[in-house]
């Protein structure tokens, strides 16, 4: 599937910015099943100099700095990129091991193998340790209960006993207390869930991207009504000690991700993959508008040259 996506990103200042150094994770990943095609960043007002690279875990992102007053800062992102299937592991009874198997791996021990997954297994600041998110996930890791398959069956309970509510939360909303109010949205969803796993000690990463939405019949695509998506990779041990493998949970959606999803960013939580942050003089009261579109390219193979 080949699918173009345009973020594009407005900041208004309520007074001029005089400096800024912004880092942007707005390039999506290049994985086996996911080939970037094009991708261009244009960035109003222009900066003098823009720079690309990796981050610790492979994301790529984009430093720029504005030295000249502004009151206005518009970023856009254009990318083209070719997606298929990733690959799947079935979730049930002896596809994977045993939860507390993954778990025991992950302890550090002297002189024993260190897994970099291990990392994902510890607190960060949007998926903190709390003893509300064991509670919760312990439904669904009886003892013997294949990783993914506990994974699986908490990821359809967050679906299931979860509003989706744009209204009930912030950025900053604690995930205890998006857990606490079962409502959110995927950002909320993914933190909770990233969470619970961690509290049992299993690895789980944030990841940050794109999903293909579909306009109700007879009605146009909408040109910016879209928005970035977030779900969960659970780490599985490979059987025979080498490197294992990242599964994705949707639990927004209830479904692993597909060839209509876009990988953007991985990380501990929203924190590392965050579409933009930087540091101002000036301007500290602003409007954001954000506008994400996605669409299949053949459905309007000019769109990203507009």
């Amino acid at each position: 599937m080949r699918l173009q996506i345009i973020h594009d990103t407005r900041y208004d200042y309520a007074s001029p910015v005089k400096t800024a150094h912004h880092m942007a994770h707005m390039r999506p990943r290049e994985e086996a099943w996911q080939q970037l095609r094009s991708h261009a960043l244009d960035i109003t007002p222009v900066p003098p100099r823009l720079t690309e690279d990796l981050d610790v875990y492979g994301n790529p992102r984009a430093f720029f700095s504005l030295q000249g007053a502004h009151d206005a800062l518009r970023i856009v992102a254009r990318s083209l990129v070719e997606t298929a299937e990733p690959p799947r592991v079935p979730v049930g009874a002896g596809e994977s091991p045993d939860w507390e198997a993954v778990a025991e791996a992950m302890r550090f021990q002297a002189g024993g193998r260190w897994d970099p997954a291990a990392e994902f297994t510890f607190a960060s600041e949007f998926a903190p340790h709390h003893p509300d998110f064991a509670d919760y996930a312990q439904p669904s890791f009886a003892p013997g209960t294949a990783v993914l398959a506990g994974a699986h069956d908490l990821m359809r309970r967050i679906h299931r006993e979860f509003r989706y509510d744009t209204d009930s939360t912030e950025v900053e909303t604690p995930a205890v207390e998006a857990l606490a109010q079962r409502r959110g949205v995927c950002q909320d969803f993914a933190h909770i869930m990233i969470a619970c796993l961690r509290a049992l000690g299993l690895p789980a990463r944030y990841a940050s991207g794109y999903l293909l939405t579909f306009p109700p019949p007879g009605k146009p695509r909408l040109i910016g009504s879209d928005a970035s998506h977030a779900w969960v990779q659970v780490y599985a041990p490979a059987d025979d000690g080498g490197p294992g493998a990242w599964h994705g949970f949707d639990p927004t959606n209830d479904r692993a991700p597909g060839e209509d999803y876009v990988l953007l960013a991985v990380g501990r939580d929203y924190a590392d993959v965050s579409p933009m942050r930087g540091v101002l003089h000036g301007g500290a009261e602003h409007t954001l508008d954000v506008g994400v579109t996605v669409m299949p390219f053949d459905e309007a193979p000019d769109l990203l040259s507009k």
